[in-house]
Parts: structure tokens; C-alpha cells; sequence
């Protein structure tokens, strides 16, 4: 059995309304032939006649009323939902959902997010932070904030924030009253303040030595979830503590806090908003991609 297609119910509800072919391919921007060819192929395929056709009218049969009945109000609801996915195409409008990293959470929020919503009043935002990497499209997320380095080949990045740089940080008291670790194994010696992802896996601390990485699951008696209360942590002297180095920039500057193993500290990295293909982007997304765009070029 052959398909209905949308234009041919359109064609019958326009007659319908018009009782006119030539009226219903005005409204319907065709030509009557081809409204005309549109009703007979549906009639064909119900095997039924719709309408009573003379030189100088055209009326519904009982048939064609029952059908018009049925169908007007399913076309409706068609046209509906199509003009407000057009609608949310053209402006943004609904709920953006953004999956990221705690770290890269932070950063885009302020500014970028805040400015967002105050510019787009009838979008929401949604933001959870996972520890791992999810896959945004089977997962129904709009859109992932990662280094960029972990995004899938097949996803459109978006430069997000400047390079990341990790750092390990201790206090010049703690330090002074411990020998200062000059490899990475020292920190068995020492009192590490442990990271835990949303995921509940703990977060090793990755060095870099000769091109080569190593991740270390370090010892520690302190286990926190948010890098802001980790860096308290590390202020109150209490152990060593592994931040980006923005997050502690002024305590390094002030002295507050000292880097240790500087000569084992990764290279930086840097963060992107990703998402899957460049067709059909979502007005919402486009409008955040395009801010993200001008806070870039303002730095």
C-alpha cells in the first residue's frame, strides 16, 4: 500500500474549504493541474471518490465529508508541530542541555552562561557534570564540554576558554616541615588531597616526563569532590593538592601557596564545547556557540 503523502490531504482540505480547485491551488501556491492531480491520486489510492465535480461546483460526497472530518484536525496538529519546531529553529526557544566536566562547568558559567540566558529569555539551560565521558547523542545531550583532545572525531568543536595547566600545591609551611618531593613517587611520603569525579571514581594525578604520561593513584586521609574546597584544603596546610592553575593563580603569585614537581607537570590542555554535525543546529545552540565566539574574540 502506497503512502498518503502530507500535500495531498492538504490539496482536499483546501478544496474542502473553498470548494474550489482553482481557490485551493491559490491558497496552496500550485497549479490547479497539479492540486487537481493531487486529489485524483488520493481518491485512487481509497478507492473512493471525495468530491462531486461539475463545470461549476464542487461538493463534498458523504464519503469526503466523513474524511474531512477525520482528517482536518490531525493536519492541524501537523502544521503545529511544524511551525513550532520551524519556530525553535529560527529563535531560540526550550531547554539546552550541556553535559561537562565539573572544572569546565565552572568556567563556562560565568560569564558566558549568564550572559546567554539574559540575552535569550525563553531558553533554559541545563548543566550536569559527570566524571566520565559520556556519549552525548545516545545520552540526549545537546552538547559536551571536554578537553579537546577526548572529543570524538565526528563531533564540531567550538574553542572554548584559554589552555589548562595543573599543578601540584602545597604550603610553604607544610612544605618546610616535610622534604619536598622531587619525583612523583615522593608523594607516598606526603599528604595528597584526593579528588573524587561525580562518577565516584577517584581522579589520579597525571605527570609528564620525556613524552611520556603517568597516572598516579596518590595516598591521601582527605578525599573532596569540589576543586574551591580542595584549594581550601591546600591553604590551610594540611597536604598537597593537584588544581588547575587558575583556579590558585593568585595564592601562587602571593606566596600564600608553592608548586611543587613542576618538571613532571603535564602539558596544557584546552577545553571545547562539542556537538554532532553541522546540519540543522538548534537555534539555541547556535545562538551559545556564537556567543562563545564573541567573549573568544573579546579577550
Amino acid at each position: 500500500m502506497h503512502k498518503t503523502g502530507l500535500v495531498e490531504l492538504k490539496a482536499v482540505l483546501a478544496v474542502a474549504r473553498h470548494r474550489s480547485f482553482r481557490a485551493a491551488a491559490r491558497e496552496l501556491d500550485m497549479s490547479t493541474s497539479a492540486l487537481s492531480n493531487a486529489v485524483i491520486a488520493l481518491e485512487e489510492r481509497l478507492g473512493i471518490r471525495l468530491f462531486n465535480r461539475t463545470t461549476r461546483s464542487v461538493s463534498l460526497t458523504e464519503a469526503g465529508e466523513t474524511f474531512v472530518e477525520r482528517v482536518a484536525p490531525a493536519v492541524a496538529d501537523i502544521n503545529l508541530a511544524m511551525d513550532v519546531v520551524n519556530l525553535r529553529r529560527a529563535s531560540p526557544k526550550g531547554t539546552l542541555r550541556i553535559n561537562a566536566s565539573s572544572g569546565a562547568a565552572r568556567r563556562i558559567l560565568s560569564p558566558v552562561i549568564v550572559d546567554y540566558l539574559r540575552a535569550h529569555p525563553d531558553m533554559e539551560v541545563v548543566i550536569a557534570t559527570d566524571g566520565r565521558l559520556v556519549d552525548i547523542v545516545a545520552e540526549g545531550w545537546d552538547a559536551g564540554i571536554r578537553p579537546s583532545a577526548v572529543v570524538p572525531r565526528d563531533m564540531v568543536s567550538v574553542p572554548l576558554a584559554e589552555d589548562v595547566r595543573f599543578v601540584v600545591v602545597g604550603t610553604p609551611e607544610y612544605l618546610a616541615a616535610r622534604d619536598v618531593p622531587a619525583t612523583p613517587g615522593d608523594l607516598a611520603r606526603h599528604e595528597c588531597i584526593r579528588a573524587r569525579m561525580p562518577s565516584g571514581a577517584l581522579s589520579p594525578w597525571e605527570f609528564w616526563r620525556d613524552g611520556k604520561s603517568e597516572a598516579i593513584d596518590v595516598p591521601g586521609r582527605l578525599t573532596l569532590d569540589e576543586p574551591n574546597v580542595m584549594l581550601e584544603a591546600a591553604r590551610s596546610g594540611f597536604g598537597l593538592a593537584y588544581l588547575a592553575d587558575k583556579n590558585c593563580a593568585d595564592d601562587l603569585k602571593t606566596g600564600r601557596l608553592v608548586q611543587v614537581l613542576g618538571d613532571w607537570m603535564p602539558p596544557a590542555y584546552d577545553l571545547c564545547l562539542y556537538y554532532p554535525g553541522r546540519r540543522h543546529v538548534p537555534a539555541g545552540l547556535r545562538a551559545l556557540v556564537e556567543l562563545i565566539g564573541q567573549h573568544r574574540r573579546r579577550r
